[in-house]
């Protein structure tokens, strides 16, 4: 898109709407032109979903608080999992917030095409607005459940003194942000196969339950003796153990594999936007 156009015939238009653009084409400007659609659709997404519930927002925190004591009991007291020495409700609690975030940012992102497709059958705008609200509205969810977490680590940090963290807290936004752009790469490829491969679709949900186990949530790495190398490959891996390490002074902190992340990361965004552009072109069509 480019903006003040002239036609042949002298007339400039505002906006012009073209097909010929690269795959990789990210028009930065216009999504930037474009934030306040951005804002209402993360807007949306936050009030909507609990709007006509009792307790309304508070299931952004009662969620996390349910789970963690459900794991502290099924991971913790009956299958007895370790957690490396870090008090179980911190270490439970700690890794539901990472994981949330990025599960439910993979599975909404995921379906952008298929949920969206009578949106954008009747007006034009930046496609990719749709993914990103979704990033967004995930983080405000994450920051309000990353404020119970802060809570309760200051009590046992201040009070109890069971934890030690270190400098590498600062890596914390780092963290973040590369767990954003992974959800949303993994979300832009599979919205994109899905609009065509309709079966992968009952697929996701199944997969990113796998995907858990096959991530230290509920179990420190350092429990894992055999094939550990096959851990280190799942690139959430180095972004857990470096959250766990940062903030309890326990866990595996390794610079080669959290480099290995951010590149993973890099390619399968780079990826996913290539065939997003791509499908974007003619999904109309199929979907």
């Amino acid at each position: 898109m480019d903006s003040k156009i002239t036609d042949l015939d002298g007339d400039k238009w505002d906006v012009s709407i073209t097909a010929s653009r690269g795959y990789l084409s990210v028009n930065i400007r216009e999504l930037w032109r474009y934030r306040d659609l951005l804002m209402m659709f993360v807007k949306k997404d936050i009030i909507t979903v609990y709007k006509q519930t009792i307790l309304g927002p508070l299931w952004f925190v009662i969620q996390p608080m349910l789970t963690t004591l459900m794991f502290v009991f099924v991971f913790g007291n009956i299958a007895k999992i370790g957690t490396d020495g870090v008090p179980q409700v911190l270490f439970y609690l700690g890794s539901i917030t990472m994981w949330n975030y990025f599960s439910e940012t993979l599975n909404v992102t995921s379906k952008t095409f298929t949920e969206n497709a009578a949106i954008f059958g009747k007006v034009y705008f930046p496609r990719l607005i749709l993914p990103l609200s979704k990033v967004v509205s995930g983080l405000m969810k994450f920051f309000i459940q990353f404020g119970l977490f802060l809570i309760v680590w200051l009590y046992y940090l201040f009070v109890k003194k069971s934890i030690q963290p270190n400098i590498y807290i600062l890596l914390i936004p780092v963290l973040l942000a590369v767990m954003a752009a992974l959800s949303l790469g993994f979300g832009l490829f599979i919205t994109s196969v899905t609009t065509k491969y309709r079966d992968l679709a009952f697929l996701v949900a199944f997969g990113v339950q796998l995907l858990m186990y096959a991530t230290p949530v509920i179990y420190p790495l350092s429990s894992v003796h055999n094939h550990r190398i096959l851990l280190w490959l799942n690139p959430l891996t180095a972004l857990f153990e470096t959250f766990k390490y940062a903030f309890f002074g326990n866990g595996i902190f390794d610079v080669q594999w959290l480099l290995y992340s951010v590149a993973f990361t890099t390619v399968l965004l780079i990826s996913g936007v290539i065939i997003f552009n791509k499908v974007e072109r003619g999904f109309i069509d199929t979907v």
